[in-house]
């Protein structure tokens, strides 16, 4: 059962209404279900747009940030909960401790990064938690392709497509993470590719 949703995104604000839109979107439909928010802490971008469209709904939201990002003056003090770290990694390890699920938004290289990391991690067996990408105009198509390259390669197993979800829109990405039953990934393997 879903209570709290880690959220990636990017931190620009130079990108189309569409993309605040959405972000705008998932905000409410979280606070309206009462699923708290696990954010990176930013008060600019996708993460400030997020950020303030739980809270103005009557959510809560737990942002995590580097020491460094918040005396730049991107990070956002008025969460329900701030969580100050040393560093990139220790952040991403609160995050990924303190959501039920992991969901994307579009971004940068940040939010591709910590969508492989999720990846990476179910299928090693690390985690079961579902990961829902808005895949909003196709914004993540490429990344698909790379992956199904790397089936067609010999590089993944063809039943890691099966790790995440590519949602075309905020209403379909909420019903993939509420209906979702965990899988189990990362069997043992010896040389040559083989199980043990």
């Amino acid at each position: 059962m879903i209570s709290s949703v880690t959220v990636f995104c990017g931190s620009s604000d130079t990108v189309g209404e569409k993309y605040f839109g959405a972000a705008r979107e998932l905000g409410e439909k979280l606070a309206r279900r009462r699923w708290r928010l696990v954010y990176g802490g930013g008060g600019v971008g996708l993460m400030g747009v997020l950020s303030r469209a739980v809270l103005a709904h009557g959510g809560h939201v737990t942002g995590v940030i580097p020491k460094a990002l918040l005396e730049l003056g991107v990070g956002d003090r008025d969460v329900s909960e701030l969580i100050v770290t040393d560093g990139l990694r220790d952040r991403k390890a609160i995050m990924d401790e303190r959501g039920d699920a992991f969901v994307a938004l579009p971004g940068g290289l940040g939010t591709l990064e910590e969508v492989l990391e999720a990846l990476t991690l179910k299928q090693l067996g690390y985690h079961t938690k579902p990961l829902a990408v808005l895949d909003l105009d196709g914004f993540y198509e490429a990344l698909w392709t790379q992956i199904q390259r790397g089936i067609d390669e010999g590089f993944i197993k063809p039943e890691f497509l099966d790790l995440w979800y590519l949602a075309p829109d905020v209403d379909a990405l909420l019903r993939y993470l509420e209906a979702y039953e965990p899988h189990r990934y990362g069997p043992k393997w010896s040389r040559g590719g083989r199980r043990e």
